[in-house]
């Protein structure tokens, strides 16, 4: 008897199954009017579609070869994963990168590489590695900063991160001693856990916006008295995902606590216009960051992806006549990055950033400007090799997103403006954020930040110097396609970077303006503690 039930039940089993084919097969047919493929070929032309949907992943984890994937191949990927985890990032048999393909970099190492002097820092701390420069010392900000790492998480706002992966960036941070910028969504309790900030202010003013959408001074003001935290901040020209591009944040992604941090209303769509409207010259920009300086104390700087240089030499000009102006320029490469934008922005407005900080560089070295600012480079720039190139470019700093979201264990679904990011890192889903966990994430971002600089350490030392500070342009050749055609970068890109002022590492352990914990003052303690709810 039993056995008859079975059989009866496997028959209308198949029965259902015949019956659903039937059905999609008369929807294709007859009803279908928007795809082809569904209608000449019903039922089966579905599985095109599903494939497609997953092509991502297919080519990912099964078709594509490790150095195949863009924006970060595989073994780029590999690597983070690895530091971030404190793991072996070693690779043994030889490099598989194709060492002769045009724009390859080549270090140059010393014969005798540096050897670290007795009671040296980095003997006792290897990953102590603080910028060389000082934020707001030239133009005598009441509160200079000198950010006491040289990798630092790049603008990424809450509202495209989550909650989760905002906390446990800064709870990173502040164990890695590096900085955290807070993209243009203002600051939220979750940035608020011990990290140095550099708060970025947009042009929809978020956070420090009056009733009418307008910036607001005395706002500023008020933040900076009430984050301890705050180091410095940083006025956004343009990013290198969308340069020249508003944005829009739905209405349907602004909750309650989003509205509150940004000082939006709910159920209204917010714009971020294009353009700034607290000022409307690269004269009254300046004036604007001398204004912002003197209320806070704190350094300001700029942030910007670089095309047309008219402007850039307007602000050259000014900073040298009327010696004022940013602390720190921030040059974002135009390849693009955390931001989501249209594939023509993305792929095609603004250089990409080697070609941006030349030109940048090369202009303010022009009118003997190099000394006064920090240069911060941000562009897929997160692994040493490329940060040494940078630095012997005339970098200061590296800023990092993509890498720093990696290292919590971003995927590269490249989900992020769809808010269905799998890991809940880009997104604003409660069920899909529930599987980050801070405290492991958190020390992932702190190894990521911390192994990175004992490579990059390692590097400078391999090339003879205590600081990559002390790389040169004649350190670092770039492969042009054929053998008579490697050329150093001062070569390639006609220009020396200007000496920086570095005494030692001794000296800067001792720096009254350092970052992180080393010198962090007591009204730090007053960081908000307080349990979030998400």
């Amino acid at each position: 008897m039993e056995n008859i039930w079975e059989f009866i039940k496997d028959i209308l089993w198949w029965q259902w199954l015949i019956v659903v084919v039937v059905i999609i097969a008369i929807r294709d047919i007859f009803f279908n009017k928007k795809h082809i493929i569904t209608k000449n070929f019903p039922v089966v032309g579905h599985f095109r579609y599903m494939l497609e949907s997953i092509g991502p992943e297919l080519r990912q984890y099964i078709v594509a070869n490790n150095r195949e994937e863009l924006p970060f191949d595989r073994i780029e990927r590999s690597w983070i994963y690895a530091s971030a985890k404190n793991q072996n990032n070693y690779k043994g048999f030889g490099t598989d990168r194709d060492i002769y393909e045009t724009n390859y970099n080549f270090i140059h190492n010393a014969m005798t590489p540096f050897k670290l002097p007795e009671k040296h820092p980095n003997i006792k701390d290897p990953y102590f590695l603080p910028c060389a420069k000082v934020m707001g010392l030239y133009h005598k900000r009441k509160h200079p900063y000198r950010p006491a790492s040289v990798i630092n998480v790049s603008a990424m706002s809450f509202g495209s991160l989550s909650a989760r992966a905002i906390e446990s960036l800064n709870i990173g941070v502040q164990m890695a001693n590096a900085f955290h910028n807070t993209g243009e969504g203002g600051i939220s309790p979750y940035h608020k856990k011990g990290g140095d900030l550099v708060f970025q202010i947009g042009t929809g003013y978020f956070g420090v916006r009056d009733e009418n959408g307008k910036f607001s001074l005395d706002k500023l003001k008020t933040l900076a008295e009430n984050t301890p935290t705050l180091r410095a901040i940083e006025l956004k020209l343009s990013q290198g995902a969308k340069p020249g591009k508003g944005g829009i944040l739905p209405a349907s992604k602004i909750t309650k606590e989003i509205a509150e941090i940004r000082h939006v209303p709910l159920g209204k769509d917010v714009i971020s216009p294009a353009y700034h409207t607290a000022f409307n010259s690269v004269q009254e920009m300046v004036d604007l960051i001398e204004q912002m300086a003197e209320v806070t104390g704190l350094p300001v700087g700029i942030k910007a992806a670089v095309g047309k240089m008219d402007e850039w030499k307007e602000l050259v000009k000014i900073m040298k006549e009327q010696d004022k102006g940013p602390d720190f320029i921030a040059i974002d490469g135009g390849e693009g990055g955390t931001g989501a934008a249209p594939p023509s922005f993305a792929g095609h407005v603004s250089l990409p950033w080697v070609y941006a900080f030349k030109n940048v560089y090369k202009l303010f070295k022009e009118y003997d400007l190099c000394e006064r600012v920090v240069f911060i480079a941000s562009g897929k720039l997160g692994f040493p090799s490329s940060a040494a190139m940078a630095f012997a470019m005339g970098a200061d700093c590296i800023n990092v997103a993509r890498e720093a979201m990696m290292s919590i264990g971003c995927i590269q679904a490249q989900a992020c403006h769809n808010n269905t990011c799998p890991t809940g890192i880009a997104t604003q889903n409660k069920w899909l954020q529930a599987g980050i966990n801070i405290k492991d994430k958190s020390k992932r971002a702190d190894f990521y930040f911390k192994n990175f600089r004992k490579e990059l350490v390692e590097l400078s030392h391999a090339s003879g110097y205590e600081h990559p500070c002390l790389y040169s342009m004649d350190d670092v050749s770039v492969n042009l396609s054929d053998q008579d055609f490697v050329k150093s970068l001062a070569d390639s890109y006609e220009y020396h970077k200007v000496k920086v002022p570095f005494e030692s590492m001794k000296a800067i352990q001792k720096c009254p303006y350092l970052g992180g914990n080393y010198k962090r003052k007591k009204a730090a303690k007053q960081i908000n503690k307080e349990e979030v709810r998400y």
